[in-house]
């Protein structure tokens, strides 16, 4: 199965040497992993999107617009802005972030990847550039 893209951005945490802190077990670690990511896959089209991001669930549920709000359109047409400005920043580490920009994504413009991928997509391109303040093109990121 073609991955369009996997983008794994790992939060940062300060560890403590004080052992008075409570240990967190394995199965907190993974319940906390599965819950910060989100999964799109269609077999027949052979595409997945894997988005692992502290945070972007919980985002996606209680500040993005709902589903219906932007037009596959117009979320394509940013979403095509979007990769293209991402996946050149991939590919110059050493003027941007290569912990934000690891991997390139293969966002095809005569594919219909259907509503849900360029909404899960989309918004996940404005929580970034809110998220980390960065800025993927000549919109500023609105909620």
């Amino acid at each position: 199965m073609k991955t369009i893209a996997t983008l794994l951005f790992v939060g940062l945490f300060m560890v403590s040497c004080n052992t008075s802190k409570p240990s967190t077990t394995m199965a907190s670690r993974v319940n906390n992993k599965e819950q910060d990511t989100v999964r799109i896959a269609n077999d027949s089209l052979e595409y997945e999107i894997l988005i692992i991001e502290p945070g972007f669930n919980f985002w996606l549920a209680s500040t993005a617009k709902p589903e219906g709000f932007y037009s596959q359109e117009y979320m394509e047409a940013r979403n095509r802005q979007y990769v293209t400005e991402w996946n050149q920043r991939v590919l110059q580490p050493m003027r941007y972030d290569s912990n934000l920009y690891e991997l390139q994504i293969d966002y095809q413009p005569y594919i219909d990847y259907g509503y849900e991928v360029n909404y899960k997509l989309y918004n996940y391109f404005i929580y970034f550039q809110l998220t980390y303040k960065q800025r993927l093109g000549t919109f500023a990121p609105r909620i």
